[in-house]
């Protein structure tokens, strides 16, 4: 048996997998912030014991920069407390004679929908995971693409807007990818929104009645319900995503040329209009000796992209 697992900013998995990769059992926990790496590591330890035997080996995608060599986390952009600490190392006292290897979670999803989702039979695949974060992972010929260590591939952090100063010494803070299209970033466009929105609104009413039910945060989520609704709005924050997607995306054409782009992640879950959006804006980001603009696709293993990919780590390794 080959455990697969998922250390996200906001949700953690556990799965079991047979030879083949397949998933057989699934845990799955929310992530406390508060409780910092401490908690995730309490509630991997209290998952280990239920386990029905003893895994043979681990794979673990987790949602931050790591040296994949040695299995020790650089840092965690939404959950404090992981900076410098050995995972690795934890998980071979916890499960000990198993084989452990660790990679950042885009690269994880990335192997996963290569390997058994929507890229396969691609050889050069660049996914993009729309989340809490924005992360990306690169994979030629079925093998992980590894630059310098920790981390790699963190289109997330690339800059739209420079931070900069001024000629009175005013500083400008500036805008990374992942401040302008991560899932939360849109949930708060939509937020500032509301009060300017008429209220025949579809998407005001959908992300209202959310709020009077008490639930406030991922207001993304209604956006492909009122695009299918004609919501003007929802239509142009779609379009704006993907644009600015597509200029992101167009530096990893420029630096890799892949044959594959894939948007995964919560955000992707808006589906084919936010791939058509990004489809039709990438061209015009992309020098003309790139053209025809690699394939865009939707990751086919959704919340399993990670999990699957953290069972390829170990299992065809």
């Amino acid at each position: 048996m080959t455990l697969g697992i998922e250390i996200g900013g906001t949700k953690l998995q556990v799965v079991t997998g047979d030879a083949s990769g397949r998933i057989l059992e699934r845990y799955r926990h929310r992530v406390d912030p508060v409780r910092g790496a401490a908690g995730i590591l309490s509630q991997l330890a209290d998952t280990f014991r239920q386990l029905p035997e003893q895994p043979q080996a681990i794979g673990v995608g987790f949602g931050g920069p790591v040296d994949w060599q040695t299995g020790k986390i650089a840092t965690s952009h939404q959950v404090g407390g992981w900076a410098g600490i050995d995972l690795a190392a934890w998980l071979s006292e916890q499960i000990p004679g198993a084989i452990v290897r660790i990679d950042n979670d885009a690269s994880v999803a990335a192997l996963g929908e290569a390997r058994q989702g929507v890229a396969m039979g691609f050889r050069h695949v660049f996914y993009i995971t729309l989340g809490s974060g924005v992360g990306g992972g690169m994979v030629v010929d079925g093998q992980l693409y590894h630059g310098a260590s920790p981390g790699e591939a963190e289109i997330g952090h690339l800059w739209l807007v420079p931070p900069s100063v001024d000629s009175s010494g005013v500083e400008s803070p500036g805008q990374t990818i992942e401040q302008t299209v991560s899932g939360w970033a849109v949930d708060g466009q939509i937020r500032d929104l509301l009060l300017q929105l008429p209220a025949d609104s579809v998407l005001k009413q959908l992300v209202q009645e959310a709020h009077q039910s008490g639930s406030v945060g991922q207001e993304s989520k209604f956006l492909h319900q009122a695009y299918e609704a004609s919501d003007p709005v929802a239509r142009m924050l779609i379009e704006q995503t993907g644009s600015v997607l597509a200029l992101g995306l167009s530096h990893v054409v420029h630096l890799f040329h892949p044959d594959a782009i894939i948007l995964g992640g919560g955000l992707s879950l808006i589906g084919e209009p936010l791939r058509a959006a990004v489809r039709q804006a990438l061209p015009r980001f992309i020098m003309k000796a790139f053209h025809p603009a690699p394939l865009v696709l939707l990751a086919k293993l959704g919340e399993d992209a990670v999990p699957v990919g953290a069972l390829e780590l170990v299992t065809h390794h």
